[in-house]
């Protein structure tokens, strides 16, 4: 099966650039695309210094939604949102107060890989943090999702006045361009101890970065078994396991549990999967509201997230009734919480209205 891979490298323009992510594009670009993905084939999508995160978004749904393997490689710096505290990869137009608005939210890559086959998805990543971040994260590793294999580093701020170059990401490609692969493990380690030797060789000092190596779920992971069914078609299988799964939860740790709840978000994407939008949008407007039940706040990112996916499910639904019992519901979720994207409660007022003088 053809592989898919997504070259992402993205650094604000101007003094807030931590490191020249895009300098290591062309030398990744000289690498065949079968090598770069590890299969036979494969599909290479490139973003260099993109400008709105809600395009990286399309185009991060687009790879994850592909059925073969999926590696992804992104180079760029990590900022924290003044608001929220959480991290988010800066993009060309961020600057420290703008980071909510114009940079990708480092949660929304976790969720849109999460559901992709076990072992189907590869991160290989070499980020730089700004002062805050840096110590954000000593204390909060990056999470990049339970089901995905997870390598590279994370530097911490360079000197001031000066620009770091992507050493980890450029070690791999030039590993890479030999015209071989070997696995992501090994060329992990191997391209690490390049940039080990790199830096003994300039005098630079060696040994403060944050190193990320996270194999991915072991075999017969249940996330696994769940992803075979839906791509066999059997969708009443995956839900009823899942089922299972989010039943035991809620008896071991209660409903509002983070294990239970990503039981039920498991469920919600089930029911996209099998064609019942209705099914989802409910199902996601439910998780939303468990969620601020618990004393969650608004403006969460798993809030957010339900939330957003129970609009965009909602768009999708076709019988009117449904539609228009959702969408009052939705609306007031809405209300509570209004999510990123501009004139998102509007439209879902401008929709229902137009329902209801249809009913």
């Amino acid at each position: 099966m053809p592989g898919t891979v997504l070259l992402l490298a993205a650094s604000p323009v101007g003094k807030g650039c931590l490191v020249d992510a895009a300098s290591v594009l062309p030398v990744l670009a000289a690498v065949e695309p079968a090598v770069l993905s590890g299969t036979d084939t494969a599909n290479v999508v490139e973003l260099a210094d993109p400008l709105e995160p809600q395009a990286v978004l399309t185009r991060l749904r687009a790879a994850a939604a592909a059925p073969g393997p999926l590696t992804v490689y992104v180079a760029g710096q990590l900022q924290l949102d003044r608001r929220q505290r959480l991290p988010h990869l800066a993009l060309a137009r961020t600057t420290p107060a703008t980071v909510r608005y114009t940079a990708l939210p480092w949660h929304w890559i976790k969720e849109e890989l999460r559901l992709r086959p076990s072992g189907a998805t590869t991160l290989l990543l070499d980020l730089h943090a700004d002062p805050e971040t840096w110590q954000w994260l000593r204390a909060n590793p990056l999470d990049c999702g339970r089901n995905n294999a997870v390598h590279g580093r994370i530097a911490p701020p360079p000197s001031r006045r000066t620009v770091a170059a992507p050493a980890y990401m450029r070690a791999v490609a030039t590993i890479l361009r030999s015209g071989h692969r070997p696995p992501v493990d090994q060329l992990h380690r191997q391209a690490l101890a390049r940039v080990a030797a790199d830096a003994a060789a300039s005098g630079a000092p060696a040994g403060a970065d944050l190193v990320l190596t996270a194999p991915g779920p072991a075999a017969g992971d249940p996330h696994a078994v769940i992803a075979a069914a839906v791509q066999s078609g059997r969708h009443a299988d995956a839900d009823a396991l899942a089922a299972r799964h989010e039943l035991a939860a809620a008896h071991a740790r209660g409903p509002a549990s983070e294990d239970a709840l990503h039981w039920a978000e498991v469920r919600a994407d089930l029911a996209m999967f099998a064609g019942d939008p209705a099914r989802s949008c409910r199902a996601w407007l439910t998780v939303a509201q468990t969620r601020l039940d618990a004393g969650q706040p608004p403006g969460a990112p798993a809030v957010e997230a339900a939330v957003d996916r129970a609009h965009h499910q909602w768009g999708r639904v076709r019988d009117d009734g449904a539609a228009r019992e959702l969408g009052t519901a939705l609306a007031a979720l809405r209300g509570r919480v209004p999510g990123r994207r501009e004139g998102a409660l509007d439209h879902v007022r401008r929709e229902l209205s137009r329902l209801q003088t249809q009913g």
